[in-house]
């Protein structure tokens, strides 16, 4: 068991690197927001991935809150471009 967390731990490392790359290298900010919103996800696999490892349960309502964060975050951006496009056009 040990073997296959620490294999998910590198898998998700790799994930998170590969994404804070696309974040830094844009080009545009829906990019960005994407990333953002990928890392959030990559993060809550780790702590679960974390949880499983440890046989912590305190870590779900963490997992929670996040998963909350990230969704009001993705409809403030998506809201946010739809406005800041809607403009552009007028």
């Amino acid at each position: 068991m040990t073997a296959v967390i620490t294999i998910a731990g590198l898998v998700l490392g790799v994930a998170a690197a590969l994404t804070l790359a696309r974040l830094v290298r844009g080009p545009t900010m829906l990019d960005r927001a994407l990333a953002l919103d990928v890392l959030v996800a990559v993060i809550m696999a780790g702590m679960g991935v974390e949880a499983i490892g440890h046989d912590d349960p305190w870590v779900l309502p963490i997992l929670l809150v996040l998963s909350v964060v990230g969704f009001v975050g993705s409809v403030g951006i998506s809201r946010f471009m739809v406005h800041r496009d809607g403009a552009e056009e007028e």
